[in-house]
């Protein structure tokens, strides 16, 4: 694809200051336009224009929030056990915890089907830049500019999806607004389950071992998509390293990462340090000794606080890891160097657009200031953060659906454009369990968060709590409301506004209560932070291109990228830490450990030691490019075969939200060979890994 026209032209005039923007093998790649000159340059390597549709349409985005791919020519899907853990718990019953004890279907028709999983593959791409831009005339006040930039991406939308064929369409915003990109999918909701191993090896070493190396998990869990009640059969999907990888190799890795940081400004990112970091981490710390003490209770409140506790830790620890990088001033004092390079060619004034790129830096200083004043009512109201309960969320989805389907596409919240309601009308139908005990403990400890942070007295606070305290308030609310019956939000889905309104449900007059205050915030966050932030990068944008050229990449955005790199192992305190562990050192650090939770063993994983080939590959670490979203992401070898799944970083990689690192960050993944030997001697399913490996039945 070509640049947006202004923006290639003002590579054009461009003749100093060309230094590549990248280092070493950083990059999350768009799919269409690929870091081919480096790849050449580096390792000799060109992929093919076939060879590139191959892989992005083989990948697969989980909605739930990881990467998977194709993997069999019937359909089934890879992806890692973190990652499937929401399914596997929803699953779940009293007497079978497949998050724990794992799953196994020996024949179709054992394969279970998900709860609200949707599945997206990525078609094709379009830059829209132009046609997104030209909606929003010159000097437009940001309220009118926001507005009408929605207003023609959910007209763009509604043209390219079609429902009934499952195709979703998505303009992406890329370059913090320097580009618009339309992606269109074809979307997949009749998703099975076919194999996940115990959370004791998928999830070994537990907390202590989480983003540290070495490790020993087998990481993994497949799915298998149908359509009209029979396996898909697609088109594209990854086959099987017969040789796994080696050192020095080069791989490739197609996912899906969620949210970088790399392009923002020292002002933005002083701001995630000082302010937004440490406000997100309080509440992740006060989430994690809530659930933490009501799980531990009982083993049935444990099964159904586990996943979502599992959340809440892993984000704890990678927010700490990025708040230490933002704390550190060798990277922050790399930031301002990169910044003051970036203003010294600005001030320049030799391309297009110098003089909006030149007051683009206050424009974001201003624009994170006001974020800062609206932090807490955005989190606790709009964000919901005060009403921690999915019934308040369904409740809120009720009310909002039916009013906003009732305005013009370009009045409309965002996420209730046209093209988006077939998704989330199959969410807010789907039979996903919730459970009483569970949503109460979350939404008084959440009321009680309210209370404190705007005060008792607040006239809002009060009207919220009603004359209880915030305990028998969310039991009444949860216990009165009848939002959880699916049937009962179909009908007053169908009835729209009238219907919402004659409800008289708790819950959702809970939801009518803070519903103008939420949307109040919302609009000034819009107008104040997003749409000035809006402009601002897309000026910034423009002068990066104009000072470094086409060889550079958006943010990431949970949007389908290339990574690449090498199988590497790194020196951590001065020593060498391999690139690769094997089986035998799975057996040596739980028995290091005692074998005690969480480095216990599953019963089966003891039994068949002796079946095992103890020197077979288990995890493996590499250079490419990676964060939170790559979860489940295939590694490729050159010839297009799977050889690994990434499932985590290092704790030296959690700084790349903000900044690549070749030295020490690694992205970590589950080896091809683990999971053959794994499937085959451990698990008995041999036919699961016939099905892997092409062979036939």
């Amino acid at each position: 694809m070509t640049l947006h026209t202004r923006l290639a032209a003002a590579v054009l005039v461009v003749t100093t200051m060309s230094t590549p923007p990248t280092f070493g093998d950083e990059g999350m790649w768009l799919f269409n336009a690929p870091p081919l000159q480096a790849l050449k340059e580096r390792y000799n390597f060109t992929p093919t224009q076939a060879w590139l549709d191959h892989v992005q349409k083989s990948s697969v985005r989980f909605n739930s929030g990881g990467s998977g791919s194709f993997v069999s020519a019937t359909g089934l899907v890879m992806t890692n056990h973190h990652v499937g853990a929401d399914d596997l718990q929803k699953l779940s019953t009293p007497e079978k915890n497949y998050l724990r004890d794992g799953f196994r279907a020996k024949t179709p028709a054992e394969e279970i089907k998900c709860k609200a999983l949707e599945l997206n593959v990525l078609q094709s791409i379009k830059v829209v830049t132009d046609e997104v831009n030209a909606a929003v005339a010159p000097g437009l006040p940001a309220a009118e500019a926001f507005k009408a930039r929605q207003a023609k991406i959910a007209e763009i939308e509604k043209a390219n999806a079609d429902p009934k064929k499952g195709v979703r369409a998505d303009v992406v915003t890329l370059f913090a607004g320097g580009q618009y990109h339309l992606y269109v999918f074809k979307k997949y909701t009749d998703i099975r389950l076919v194999f996940a191993p115990e959370k004791d090896i998928a999830f070994f070493g537990g907390d202590p071992d989480n983003f540290e190396y070495p490790r020993f998990d087998l990481d993994i869990c497949f799915f298998r998509v149908y359509e009209d009640d029979k396996p898909v059969k697609p088109e594209h999907y990854l086959t099987w390293s017969p040789a796994g990888s080696k050192e020095d190799e080069l791989i490739f890795v197609s996912g899906h990462p969620g949210r970088t940081n790399r392009q923002n400004t020292v002002a933005e990112l002083e701001y995630l340090r000082d302010t937004g970091y440490p406000y997100l981490l309080q509440r992740l710390n006060r989430l994690e000794v809530l659930i933490g003490s009501w799980s531990e209770r009982t083993a049935q409140n444990r099964q159904r606080g586990e996943e979502e506790l599992f959340g809440i830790k892993n984000s704890r620890k990678a927010r700490i890891g990025g708040l230490q990088g933002l704390l550190d001033p060798k990277l922050m004092g790399r930031k301002v160097e990169e910044e003051k390079r970036l203003r010294e060619f600005i001030a320049q004034g030799k391309f297009d657009g110098a003089a909006d790129a030149a007051v683009a830096f206050d424009a974001v200083a201003k624009a994170e200031k006001k974020r800062a004043e609206l932090i807490k009512d955005v989190t606790l109201f709009e964000n919901g953060s005060a009403f921690n309960s999915g019934f308040f969320g369904i409740a809120r989805t009720l009310l909002r659906a039916t009013e906003e389907k009732a305005k013009p596409a370009g009045d409309r919240l965002r996420e209730y454009a046209e093209a988006r309601l077939p998704s989330l009308e199959f969410r807010l139908f789907s039979e996903e369990p919730h459970y009483d005990d569970f949503e109460t403990l979350k939404l008084a400890d959440s009321l009680t968060l309210l209370a404190t942070s705007y005060g008792a007295g607040d006239p809002l606070v009060q009207k919220v709590l009603a004359g209880k305290s915030p305990r028998e308030r969310a039991f009444e609310l949860v216990s009165g409301t009848k939002v959880k019956d699916v049937d009962f939000r179909k009908k007053l889905y169908a009835g729209g506004k009238e219907a919402v309104d004659a409800a008289h449900d708790p819950m959702i007059e809970l939801a009518q209560l803070v519903d103008a205050k939420s949307r109040e915030v919302r609009k000034e966050f819009e107008t104040l932070v997003d749409e000035p932030k809006r402009q601002a990068y897309s000026a910034l944008a423009k002068a990066r291109y104009a000072m470094n050229g086409a060889s550079t990449y958006p943010d990431a955005t949970f949007t389908l990228r290339l990574s690449f790199g090498t199988v590497k192992g790194f020196k951590e305190d001065g020593k060498d830490v391999p690139a690769f562990t094997t089986m035998d050192g799975l057996y040596e650090r739980s028995k290091d450990q005692g074998n005690k939770d969480p480095f216990e063993l599953p019963k089966r994983w003891v039994e068949k030691k002796d079946k095992l080939d103890l020197k077979t590959p288990f995890n493996f670490v590499s250079t490419a490019d990676i964060i939170g979203g790559n979860s489940g992401s295939p590694v490729i070898n050159k010839a297009g075969e799977v050889v690994g799944i990434i499932f985590d970083g290092n704790i030296q990689s959690l700084v790349l939200d903000f900044i690549y690192d070749q030295e020490q960050a690694r992205a970590v993944s589950v080896d091809s060979r683990a999971i053959i030997e794994s499937l085959r001697k451990v698990y008995e399913a041999g036919d699961l890994a016939d099905e892997l490996q092409g062979k036939a039945k």
